[in-house]
């Protein structure tokens, strides 16, 4: 079955308005223990961002934590938590976290994951990335591009792998988070079989041939 998980935003209760925690929550899955493998991940990797984000600190001024849908179809969930905080000084920070799951296992997948065992993916999506930051003119703190890291952050967007930085990463502030989409297709030779591209590549293969 591949339709939807139902999603509800939940929020954590503060005394302070200027402390606002929304989170995603999975329900009306027919699977309790999978469904609950999911929140339970989700809850850990949010807390783990409140804490870098000084969420328990005295001289926390404001913290706004949110998410997005990035993919919610074929059996894939895949999904950003966005945390932003500020102490103090010329401006707050805010980091982001994105989690990729199969809604039929409660499998959370790292980027390795997503690629034939020994295939070289950094390298492969390094040499695409450092193409794009070319074509974009993208300002770098460090030249030239060193490339990405094993575990670097990405979800998943209807035929796209979307790879993407921190602030102060790769690119100065001004920049934003740097995003760098990257059609399936491209990495089709590469892909694991059975995974998470795999299946999203294949929906959009079968529904290309449906137009022709």
């Amino acid at each position: 079955m591949n339709l939807p998980v139902t999603i509800l935003t939940k929020k954590l209760p503060h005394e302070s308005p200027n402390i606002n925690v929304y989170y995603p929550v999975v329900t009306q899955m027919n699977n309790a223990m999978i469904q609950r493998k999911i929140n339970s991940a989700i809850i850990q990797t949010l807390n783990a961002l409140l804490v870098e984000q000084n969420f328990y600190a005295k001289e926390l001024v404001e913290l706004l934590a949110n998410f997005e849908i990035k993919n919610n179809q074929r059996g894939i969930l895949s999904l950003t938590l966005i945390v932003y905080s500020f102490t103090g000084g010329a401006h707050g920070l805010t980091v982001i976290k994105s989690l990729t799951f199969d809604v039929h296992t409660g499998k959370q997948y790292e980027l390795k994951d997503l690629f034939k065992p020994g295939s070289d993916y950094v390298t492969v999506l390094s040499d695409i990335i450092r193409r794009d930051i070319e074509k974009w003119n993208v300002q770098l703190l460090d030249t030239p591009f060193k490339g990405i890291r094993s575990d670097q952050g990405f979800y998943i967007a209807d035929t796209s792998i979307v790879i993407y930085f921190q602030l102060y990463e790769i690119t100065p502030y001004a920049w934003g988070f740097p995003y760098f989409p990257i059609p399936i297709l491209d990495l089709a030779d590469m892909i694991a079989p059975k995974g998470p591209l795999e299946r999203m590549m294949s929906f959009y293969i079968n529904k290309s041939a449906r137009r022709s």
